[in-house]
């Protein structure tokens, strides 16, 4: 029987290629927005989505609709490098990553979608005595929070990591660096595709080709929403818009603590496996990986300057291109096959907003920073709390927007490229 199925489902996918896809089923619906719902979710990408799904899954919420501009993973989560982390100093950040840590896990079984999450490890490299002080303390702290760290020796990452330049006479010397065993690397449209497909299940709404252009309040509440395929009812609205978090709350009057910038990616043309850790290096802005098909996955820093376009500016690629050459000689004759920038919501103490707004009805998930993707399904599950229960769930309290009124933020430094001040 199982080798009939096995038969029966090669056939199916031939036939399908063959019909260019013109039979193949659908992996969620493309309905009419209702004129009213119980909450909306502004942002299609994995955030919003995950959102919907863990509204319905843990909380019973079905009459829901996500909103998006443009089509599903089209933002941020489709614009990323993929790497998966939970490495933090901060208690607040270090539990909430892990969260998300222990959710990716069994990401792939719960949606029953392989979101092709692969636990390869991330290594962040120390280039200075003081930076093996900082980055010990991070893993010393990283381990008393139950979350596994360990110090590799030069040796051991000449050893691991031999194509990357571990000599004496390189520019950038490494004197040491901390892994991550359980980090790694997820399928970015996959993720989209996988929790879509699982919101769709439970019946929720997902609306693409559908920009919001107005939020309703009366007396400081939400009554709805202004859409470019009509007005909508609904008493609770999530916001989820990554770099255009600023342009949402602009339309309620709503001042963030947030500055958009662009981060650039690229890949390489396809080489055979060579890379079998995520390689981070803070003091080069650069971080590497190599993905299933073989291309190196490359990031940098900001391009610094306010934008809201999907696309940066040379210099930033050749400053990060110099970084990879410098650190992985063998990758110079590489040719590059594509670049893409990202919009990023950067917060003025590098962690994120997850909460109730002074509006109420009005919920707001943003200004993640460099932590985004990593987030997705951790940031998904307490923002649907949030909404659900119209309070924090506890490992998004830190997170609250009046931490920046009251004085208590988050600056986690050092754990990637920080921000420059403008």
């Amino acid at each position: 029987m199982k080798s009939i199925k096995g038969r029966y489902s090669i056939f199916s996918l031939l036939r399908n290629a063959i019909n260019y896809h013109e039979g193949w089923k659908e992996s969620w619906r493309c309905p009419e927005p209702k004129s009213e719902y119980d909450v909306i979710i502004i942002g299609g990408g994995g955030h919003g989505l995950g959102t919907a799904y863990y509204l319905a899954k843990e909380h019973g919420i079905t009459n829901v609709a996500v909103l998006e501009k443009g089509w599903i993973g089209g933002g941020n989560t489709g614009r990323n490098t993929t790497i998966v982390r939970s490495n933090y100093l901060l208690d607040g950040n270090s539990q909430f990553y892990e969260l998300s840590m222990k959710l990716w896990e069994d990401l792939s079984r719960d949606l029953n979608y392989n979101v092709m999450f692969s636990q390869r490890g991330v290594l962040n490299l120390a280039h200075s005595d003081p930076q093996v002080d900082a980055l010990q303390r991070r893993g010393n702290a990283m381990r008393l929070n139950g979350i596994d760290a360990e110090f590799w020796d030069t040796e051991k990452i000449r050893r691991r990591i031999p194509l990357l330049d571990t000599s004496d006479k390189t520019r950038y010397p490494i004197f040491g660096g901390l892994m991550q065993p359980r980090a790694g690397t997820a399928r970015h449209d996959a993720v989209a595709w996988g929790f879509a497909r699982a919101a769709d299940s439970y019946g929720i709404d997902i609306i693409q080709n559908c920009e919001v252009i107005g939020i309703n309040v009366n007396q400081n509440k939400v009554f709805g929403l202004e859409t470019t395929q009509g007005s909508i009812r609904t008493k609770k609205i999530g916001v989820a818009v990554a770099g255009h978090t600023t342009q949402l709350m602009d339309m309620v009057n709503l001042r963030m603590p947030i500055e958009s910038h662009i981060l650039q990616a690229m890949v390489s043309e396809p080489i055979k496996p060579c890379l079998h850790s995520v390689v981070t290096s803070g003091a080069t802005h650069l971080y590497i990986s190599q993905s299933d098909k073989g291309e190196l996955v490359i990031g940098g820093d900001l391009d610094f300057y306010n934008s809201f376009a999907q696309r940066g500016n040379f210099p930033a690629i050749e400053h990060v291109v110099q970084s990879a050459v410098t650190m992985f000689p063998a990758f110079g004759r590489l040719r590059l096959l594509r670049t893409w920038g990202g919009v990023m919501d950067m917060t003025m103490d590098g962690s994120p907003i997850i909460c109730k707004t002074p509006i109420d009805g009005l919920y707001l998930n943003g200004g993640w920073c460099y932590g985004g993707f990593k987030a997705t399904p951790g940031s998904a599950f307490v923002f649907a709390h949030t909404i659900a229960q119209d309070k924090p769930h506890p490992q998004n309290e830190c997170f609250g927007l009046d931490r920046f009124e009251k004085g208590y933020t988050l600056d986690e430094k050092g754990v990637g490229p920080t921000p420059k001040a403008h």
